[in-house]
């Protein structure tokens, strides 16, 4: 399920509890079934991460360019904001050598990464710190993370440009956040506004052409299995994905997904400083300014 990247954005004066009431009826019916994860499983095909199990569009290619885009070395600390059940912050510390902080605003999700960590990183799984937060509110200290994932998440947030400026308060010079955005083919993107208000620039800008074809394959198996789906989520969830699924098919073909690496500079040249800064970025030719019109919104 991923309302968070396909709905619109719940209103900015809704109850924070209210508004994660979904989310928790999703995580704890999930948790109850296979059944999910093996319609995931089945329209991703060989791309699916089995031990991530995400609700999102998280496959290998995106993991893959999730690690390099970070660019984070070992012992520094990455934020996942909007984590889930966390599987992909679990999976990224894991593999990067690095500490993990993140949030949710589903209590459920929360609770359900937390009892993950240990699958994760043994006994190290102190190493992962799990809260309830928003993308508006993280909760967080000034500059306290190295990198920062947002994996389909951002698309729900009350306040796309408030949860860009957060994050970006969170970063620490030097730090990438790295998040998945969706759009319309042909659409101008609008958020290269956004992303210069929270003090970030672009550094990378990458195409994922196998998602949206990926959600309509997700999108007709949970059609096709509504009576199973009700059966074993529960009437509220099941009719969560399906209205998600009906609403979202006739438009997934029209989709553009994309991934966003954003950085904010360091604040003194590579090499000064505190030992944990980050080198430079690389540039390569065809690479686009953050003024650049395939900024994403």
């Amino acid at each position: 399920m991923n309302p968070t990247a396909t709905s619109p954005p719940p209103a900015p004066s809704a109850p924070a509890q209210g508004r994660s009431a979904q989310y928790d009826a999703f995580h704890a019916a999930r948790a109850r079934t296979n059944l999910v994860a093996s319609l995931y499983a089945q329209a991703m095909g060989e791309d699916y991460p089995v031990e991530v199990a995400a609700s999102s569009s998280c496959d290998w290619p995106l993991l893959g360019l999730l690690t390099a885009r970070l660019r984070m070395h070992p012992g520094q600390v990455l934020v996942d904001a909007g984590c889930g059940a966390g599987g992909i912050g679990l999976w990224l510390a894991r593999a990067l050598a690095v500490r993990l902080t993140a949030f949710d605003f589903s209590p459920v999700a929360a609770a359900q990464a937390t009892a993950r960590r240990a699958h994760f990183l043994g006994p190290a799984a102190d190493r992962a710190v799990f809260h309830v937060g928003e993308l508006e509110n993280t909760d967080l200290p000034d500059g306290c993370a190295h990198g920062i994932v947002c994996v389909d998440a951002l698309g729900g947030a009350a306040d796309r440009g408030a949860a860009l400026r957060e994050l970006g308060r969170v970063l620490a010079p030097g730090g990438r956040l790295v998040v998945t955005r969706a759009l319309r083919q042909g659409a101008e993107p609008a958020w290269h506004e956004q992303v210069a208000a929270a003090g970030l620039t672009q550094e990378h800008l990458d195409e994922r052409p196998g998602e949206p074809a990926m959600w309509e394959r997700l999108y007709r198996l949970w059609i096709a299995h509504t009576d199973q789906l009700r059966r074993e989520l529960g009437q509220a969830p099941a009719e969560n994905m399906l209205h998600e699924a009906h609403r979202m098919l006739p438009k997934v073909r029209g989709r553009r997904a994309v991934l966003l690496t954003l950085r904010r500079l360091p604040s003194a040249p590579a090499g000064e400083g505190a030992a944990d800064r980050m080198a430079a970025p690389d540039r390569h030719p065809g690479d686009r300014p953050a003024s650049s019109k395939e900024t994403p919104q």
